[in-house]
């Protein structure tokens, strides 16, 4: 039988290049004096883990990542980090709500709205931090 390979600093490398230091730094601070080691499993086993096995490239990940989230449901701020992330790694808004689209039929018209609600906002929230740094940078030129 072969062996999962583990690779912590790939996970940390991915997971900041996914989400931002931001995430690594602040998040995952928080969530580790919650619950001491959670988060670096999670890193380590997903991003340094699953996320590093070959046969899918990293955007097809997102989509499937984004279709299980929202198919799931109820786990909105992990969807939102998601389509943060994939929007980070070059996936258009088009094709984020065409996933989420595409999903009616087979997870339910509910689900996919409330998919569809979440990447709204992310990226009206994306679109605003991109307007805010343009203003910021016209203000101080």
């Amino acid at each position: 039988m072969k062996q999962a390979t583990v690779d912590r600093e790939a996970g940390y490398r991915l997971l900041g290049e996914l989400a931002g230091p931001a995430t690594v730094e602040g998040t995952l601070a928080g969530l580790d004096a919650l619950a001491p080691g959670f988060p670096d499993w999670i890193v380590t086993s997903l991003f340094g883990g699953t996320y590093q096995r070959e046969g899918l490239a990293l955007r097809d990940r997102q989509i499937a990542t984004l279709a299980a989230l929202t198919a799931f449901g109820g786990v909105e701020p992990q969807l939102d980090d998601h389509v943060r992330n994939s929007l980070r790694i070059g996936m258009s808004p088009q094709e984020i709500v065409e996933v989420m689209v595409h999903l009616a039929p087979y997870v339910g018209v509910p689900k996919a709205l409330a998919g569809l609600r979440v990447a709204a906002a992310a990226f009206a929230d994306t679109e605003d931090a991109v307007t805010g740094d343009a203003a910021a940078e016209g203000a101080t030129a």
